[in-house]
């Protein structure tokens, strides 16, 4: 199944969850670590280089080095890898454009279930 996700064409901020959202839960904590879901490194790499992209993880600091290294080793840009963060709900609160831009979406999965995304730019938006 594919959902298009229609955004405007300003730049953007992608804010991921790393263990269940784009790599395999825990996988990191096998002896083979990491390995991205299904299509899920293609996507990555479709993010335009003018959007920023952020990951979040409950992982703990010493986790940090293994971690970028994984992401470096596949090609992964980002901005910024936020560790530590608690395991409950993540929350993303933010303000619409005067002129009726939607400025938030959230997209809950399934744990280790990429769903395929699209993303749609329109400058009607």
């Amino acid at each position: 199944m594919e959902r298009e996700l229609i955004l405007s064409t300003l730049p953007h901020t992608w804010i991921f969850d790393i263990d269940g959202t784009i790599v395999k839960h825990n996988g990191y904590l096998t002896p083979e670590g990491d390995t991205f879901l299904d299509g899920v490194e293609d996507f990555l790499k479709s993010i335009p280089e003018k959007d920023m992209i952020i990951f979040i993880t409950a992982r703990d600091e010493i986790d940090r080095e293994q971690t970028e290294n994984f992401l470096k080793s596949r090609g992964i840009r980002y901005d910024h890898i936020i560790f530590e963060a608690p395991i409950g709900e993540r929350i993303l609160i933010n303000d619409d454009k005067p002129g009726g831009l939607a400025t938030a979406h959230a997209i809950r999965l399934k744990r280790d279930c990429w769903e395929n995304l699209k993303i749609v730019e329109s400058d009607k938006l």
